[in-house]
């Protein structure tokens, strides 16, 4: 798992937490923890294999952090413990979990071992179907005290065989006044209405809220769309302003903030909420049809792959700020 990631079971997650441990080890051996992006899923896996592994659990349901288990998890050699994801060079938008990573498991799962084994797979929805018909052996015929759990933003995608052979818990129920809790002890200096902002362009969810806080691209929204304005209605300069943004953020920064700009302006088109609820998008709007906004917004994941690929970053604005103009 992500070496940054802190392990803790954050407050909407303490019912969850209950349950689990309260059942332990009654619990099945196929787990799943999914939610949205930035609800904190992978952190609260990270403290329950602790909790599972630890040789002497607290009372109050936490590891001792101090057990050779505890101190072999921080130094990330476990013997017990296997973490599967996509390979790092292979972390493109679409990469999967190979199916040989998987047929791996078998010896870890088989052998007898003193004390629980755990297995981690993220994304869940990494695995192809080759890999997850693998995984089905396993679920249905793991050895003693092994637990697998599986960690997916969207568990739709997981393939309905695997999805029925695992218990399902949602790590993103999050209320209103505990995400707007968790957003005023950590970051006390914001006004309500920028909280708000922030959630809108987080999915509410208050983890992702924090690190939008950090970029760079969030104070440039206004200065880019005066830019994007003054290209579409006094139509020249295009090669300038799009010289101008590919110095001024980095292309995973731009197409952030262009995305979210564009959903919007799509939402002003169907007359839904907008998320830059700071931001006056009407003239922009006019410009544009609604066929037009999808067609941009296809390009833009086109483009995204092209940057990929190692397509250069000022020859893609260059194309977007052209076609913005809508000549």
């Amino acid at each position: 798992m992500q070496n940054n990631v802190v392990a803790q079971v954050y407050p909407w997650q303490q019912t969850v937490w209950e349950t689990l441990t309260g059942r332990f080890p009654k619990l099945g051996h196929g787990l799943l923890f999914y939610g949205k992006k930035g609800c904190g899923k992978e952190a609260f896996a990270q403290y329950f294999l602790a909790w599972v592994l630890c040789a002497n659990r607290h009372e109050n349901n936490a590891p001792c952090g101090e057990c050779g288990s505890c101190l072999w998890l921080k130094s990330d050699t476990h013997p017990n413990y296997v973490h599967i994801s996509t390979d790092e060079d292979n972390k493109k938008q679409n990469a999967k979990i190979k199916i040989e990573k998987i047929r791996d498991l078998l010896p870890f799962v088989q052998q007898t071992v003193d004390g629980w084994r755990v297995i981690v797979i993220e994304p869940a929805e990494a695995l192809n179907i080759a890999s997850a018909n693998a995984l089905l052996k396993t679920l249905e015929e793991p050895g003693d005290r092994v637990v697998i759990i599986l960690l997916a933003d969207h568990y739709l995608k997981l393939p309905a065989t695997i999805r029925s052979r695992l218990q399902h818990f949602a790590l993103d129920r999050i209320s209103s006044s505990q995400a707007d809790a968790y957003l005023t002890e950590h970051l006390p200096n914001l006004d309500q209405m920028q909280k708000q902002l922030l959630m809108n362009l987080s999915n509410q969810m208050p983890l992702q809220a924090m690190q939008l806080a950090e970029t760079e691209w969030l104070n440039k929204r206004q200065e880019f769309l005066m830019d994007w304005q003054k290209l579409v209605t006094q139509k020249n300069m295009p090669m300038a302003i799009a010289t101008k943004w590919n110095k001024v953020l980095n292309f995973s920064d731009f197409s952030q903030m262009f995305e979210y700009l564009l959903s919007d302006l799509i939402c002003v088109k169907l007359s839904q909420q907008v998320k830059n609820s700071d931001l006056d998008l009407s003239v922009l709007s006019e410009q544009y049809t609604l066929e037009f906004l999808f067609v941009v917004y296809s390009d833009l994941q086109q483009a995204k792959q092209y940057i990929e690929q190692n397509v250069q970053s000022n020859l893609v604005l260059d194309q977007l700020c052209i076609k913005l103009m809508n000549i």
